[in-house]
């Protein structure tokens, strides 16, 4: 009998045994990847007939023992899941329920004794911004019959608080909340009154997306009687769940944290090294190898929608913009609208107009006056940059450039420089007065963009102005 048929069956029982390797002695890891390598291809026929008879794993079913991975560890609750499920059991209700409609006048309108058991199904729906605790909504029907015979459907909503034990798959849960407790019947009539309820359950995660749910109850109403007091109704039921907002995980994520050590598998991936594509690296696929990260952008090719365009949340996709306005879907409060770029609000990605009073404040500034050939603001010219200083104040995100100009007489470069220092000195105002300097800016233009004709004096005074532009 050769090496390599001691080795492969050597390997099988191995495996089989499990933990009893810890008793029976490990073979090394040097000598099974030596011995395979050098006599893999000398394997007779009475070698594959004893292998295929075995009970152990073979080669080609590169599939992880039950043990090497905790079940209980798999799918423990995560931060910002939803949950949507639906449920069905019995209601208990208790002899003294206080759910008939009070009409003398009404046939079969008094207090009448409920069945003690109903069949009771409902949905609900939760969200759970911790692994620990979250809220639930949850509306349901409970098909009831009186003492008498007579059917009567009873309805509840509520809202719950649930806090729970996030660490495992399995996951003990306390619940609490109210709502209402409600009849329609012929029966009956139809009544509405409020009821609490305490109890808890255990929920189940089979996988990313699925769960089983057990809940029991004590749903608390009023009970019926001459003294006032409580009614207990029990309620006991079972359902399954969809979980919503877990994210995939790569591959290297789901390697098991306290594997199983199995002798001829140096990666602990489940796959023997001799048909392992990638033996030193734990991989989930058929071949030993870890699924891809084409794009690198931390979704697995299995999870990732685009493989080969890195992205985010919640497919793997590259954000887009919609609305082609500069501002990706993501951080865009209007993906369907395109932003106005007006230098107001343009981080929001929404269209909007500028208020009365920010555009009184843009284009030619009346009213800023200075002395003749010089950049000394004329007490005259307080009021309406006072006006600008409340403006710019009560809107904090806006930012403005303040624009000089001249007319043409003079020397080009004295005018040019005299409009600068102009506009210098109408933003050290607005500083001086609690506007944040880096909001605005400064620019001198002199004579070169005039407004109205320079040869009459009317025109040169339109022509020496202040510019407010709102800066996008």
């Amino acid at each position: 009998m050769s090496n390599a048929t001691l080795l492969l069956i050597a390997l099988q029982a191995l495996h089989a045994q499990g933990d009893a390797d810890d008793a029976t002695g490990l073979v090394s890891e040097d000598h099974v990847s030596s011995s395979a390598d050098a006599d893999a291809d000398v394997v007779p026929e009475s070698t594959r007939s004893t292998a295929s008879s075995t009970p152990a794993r073979s080669a080609d079913t590169p599939k992880a023992p039950e043990d090497e991975v905790r079940w209980i560890d798999r799918w423990p609750p995560e931060r910002n899941l939803g949950e949507l499920g639906v449920y069905a059991g019995v209601f208990l209700p208790g002899r003294r329920l206080e759910l008939f409609e009070a009409d003398p006048d009404a046939p079969n309108q008094g207090f009448q004794r409920y069945d003690p058991s109903a069949t009771a199904v409902g949905a609900r729906v939760g969200y759970y911004p911790s692994r620990f605790f979250g809220l639930e909504g949850e509306g349901g029907a409970m098909f009831a019959e009186t003492q008498a015979g007579q059917s009567a459907t009873l309805w509840t909503v509520r809202g719950s608080f649930i806090g729970q034990i996030g660490l495992w798959s399995v996951t003990p849960f306390l619940t609490a909340g109210v709502g209402a407790l409600a009849v329609s019947s012929d029966a009956v009539g139809r009544d509405v009154d409020a009821a609490v309820h305490v109890g808890g359950g255990v929920k189940l995660f089979l996988s990313r997306r699925t769960q089983l749910r057990v809940d029991l109850r004590d749903v608390i109403g009023s009970a019926a009687g001459l003294a006032e007091g409580e009614n207990h109704n029990f309620e006991a039921t079972a359902g399954l769940g969809l979980v919503l907002g877990r994210k995939p995980r790569a591959a290297e994520e789901r390697r098991p944290a306290e594997p199983y050590v199995r002798p001829g598998d140096r990666d602990q991936d489940g796959v023997l090294d001799p048909v392992d594509a990638c033996i030193d690296t734990w991989g989930d696929q058929p071949d030993g190898c870890p699924v891809p990260d084409t794009d690198g952008d931390g979704y697995a090719d299995d999870a990732d929608a685009c493989v080969d365009e890195a992205g985010i949340d919640p497919d793997g996709c590259p954000a887009v913009d919609t609305d082609g306005d500069g501002l990706l879907d993501p951080d865009d409060r209007c993906i369907s609208e395109p932003e106005t770029a007006n230098g107001f609000e343009d981080d929001d990605g929404c269209p909007d107009e500028l208020p009365a009073e920010i555009q009184a404040f843009g284009g030619v500034i009346e009213g800023v006056y200075f002395d003749s050939s010089k950049a000394s603001l004329k007490p005259e010219s307080k009021k309406i940059l006072d006006e600008a200083v409340e403006t710019l104040k009560k809107y904090p995100n806006l930012r403005i450039q303040i624009v000089g100009h001249t007319d043409n007489r003079g020397r080009a470069s004295f005018n040019t420089q005299l409009s600068q220092d102009r506009a210098d000195a109408v933003r050290d105002y607005l500083v001086a007065h609690g506007v944040e300097q880096d909001r605005l800016t400064t620019d001198g233009r002199g004579p070169d963009e005039p407004r109205a004709d320079n040869k009459s004096k009317q025109g040169r005074a339109k022509n020496r102005r202040i510019e407010f532009k709102l800066v996008e």
